[in-house]
């Protein structure tokens, strides 16, 4: 079996798309297109277990990498390509549970796996990008809230003794 292409033409112009100009996006649509077509080869017995979670965790891979694009904090950004990463990393185990499994020869399981691992290289250098670039540190700043330490007396009786011994 061999791999799809993404047959996608956004109508945009190139360059001025979005997310959808990202090789990231482009490498999550064409892991999820293979993922749909392995889950529809599945026996049917898995019907309603891993090819749902193949199915699922395929969508969830671009979705998250297009709500990043959206955000305007770079943190927030990277909140969201961190869960495409995940995505990516769990379609990789669900590759190789269909190949243990027998549902998969060797070599369609090989061209599965360097896809999501040429994916997630991708992402992760988008990663990089977004960090580096850090936009909307000047509107929204890197600074975190927190509480200020609060201590709490020590117990001077044996709080599992119910009444006071005299």
């Amino acid at each position: 079996m061999e791999l799809r292409k993404v047959d996608y033409v956004s109508p945009g112009i190139k360059g001025n798309r979005g997310f959808e100009d990202l090789e990231c996006y482009q490498l999550a649509l064409r892991v999820m297109i293979n993922a749909h077509e392995l889950a529809q080869k599945l026996p049917p017995e898995e019907k309603y277990d891993l090819v749902v979670q193949v199915r699922r965790s395929s969508k969830s891979t671009p979705a998250n990498i297009a709500e990043g694009y959206g955000r305007h904090h770079y943190l927030d950004s990277l909140k969201f390509y961190s869960n495409a990463r995940g995505s990516l990393t769990e379609m990789r185990a669900h590759f190789i549970t269909a190949h243990v499994l027998g549902y998969i020869d060797q070599a369609y399981f090989t061209a599965l796996h360097a896809l999501t691992q040429h994916a997630e290289k991708s992402l992760n250098g988008y990663m990089a990008y977004v960090r580096k670039q850090r936009a909307g540190e000047d509107l929204y700043n890197t600074k975190q809230l927190r509480e200020s330490p609060v201590e709490y007396p020590a117990a001077i009786e044996d709080p599992y003794t119910p009444f006071p011994q005299e």
